[in-house]
């Protein structure tokens, strides 16, 4: 059935498909949907009682476009203040709707900090999380000694100047497979404290110093630890070495300060091809935020 769905991308960011063939399918789907958001003002990705969050927006969106209640699985579970240019979600609807259909459809509902980018069916046996092999993310650092004004809930502020050399130096030690407990948070429930990071890049655009990072799966607050070790190298606080230091001793105590999430950004998701989902990249143009 997929193959028979199986359609191109255009211009607009949806997915394009032979409408006719819809009327062939009445069962329940699985719908695969690419989500950008400002994590500014939302609790973080995951549904909790009482406070707005991003999951929370996504499900009444598409739940009023199917004319039932939705429950989406995301590819990774964002904090409070995490940004996301590249999520990826999915859920099973037996409503009969066209992939732009989903796509504006929800976004005729969502606030104005979260949009949906693509949409496309998918087999049974695509799982937002499960299937993902590779995750990439950015973090974004505004250096100046002024602070940011309109920047500032896009971005990490340190003001005093930081060595992106320096930094890269250290980041090298991390790149491969390691035990990284010491940049997991303390309520991190993963099982394995073993990742393998692809790639841990670390770029100076005017102003802006750039982190990113590539990985098979990523620790709670991995990412934003790394960052603040990267970030003490860098402002002279510690040696290059001690990234390598941090990584060896497999305690969080020793592992410094976690940076904060504004410049955090969730930017890509990879699949096995034969699900064919879009890979999203950072699209933040570097000329407006000071790059």
């Amino acid at each position: 059935m997929i193959a028979a769905l199986s359609g191109i991308a255009d211009a607009a960011g949806w997915f394009c498909y032979n409408d006719a063939l819809f009327e062939s399918f009445r069962a329940s789907m699985r719908i695969a949907m690419g989500v950008e958001y400002a994590g500014t003002a939302f609790a973080g990705w995951q549904l909790q009682d009482g406070v707005r969050t991003v999951q929370g927006c996504v499900e009444q969106a598409l739940a009023t476009v199917a004319d039932h209640p939705v429950r989406v699985f995301c590819a990774g579970r964002t904090d409070a203040g995490v940004h996301a240019s590249g999520q990826v979600i999915h859920f099973d609807s037996e409503a009969l709707r066209s992939p732009r259909a989903w796509v504006f459809g929800a976004n005729a509902h969502l606030p104005p900090d979260v949009a949906m980018l693509w949409a496309q069916p998918v087999s049974d046996e695509f799982h937002a999380r499960y299937s993902a092999f590779r995750r990439s993310y950015r973090y974004v650092i505004f250096n100046r000694p002024i602070r940011p004004s309109w920047q500032q809930p896009l971005v990490s502020w340190v003001y005093r100047p930081l060595d992106a050399q320096r930094m890269q130096q250290a980041a090298d030690a991390l790149v491969g497979e390691h035990d990284f407990s010491s940049f997991r948070a303390y309520a991190c429930q993963a099982k394995s404290p073993v990742r393998t990071v692809y790639r841990l890049q670390v770029q100076r655009h005017g102003d802006l110093v750039l982190i990113d990072i590539e990985a098979n799966a990523f620790l709670h607050h991995m990412v934003r630890n790394i960052a603040g070790v990267l970030i003490a190298i860098g402002g002279g606080e510690q040696p290059a070495e001690w990234a390598a230091e941090v990584l060896q001793h497999r305690d969080r105590q020793l592992g410094g300060v976690t940076a904060v999430p504004d410049g955090l950004y969730l930017c890509a998701i990879e699949y096995p091809p034969q699900f064919a989902i879009p890979l999203t990249m950072p699209a933040m143009d570097l000329s407006a935020l000071g790059g």
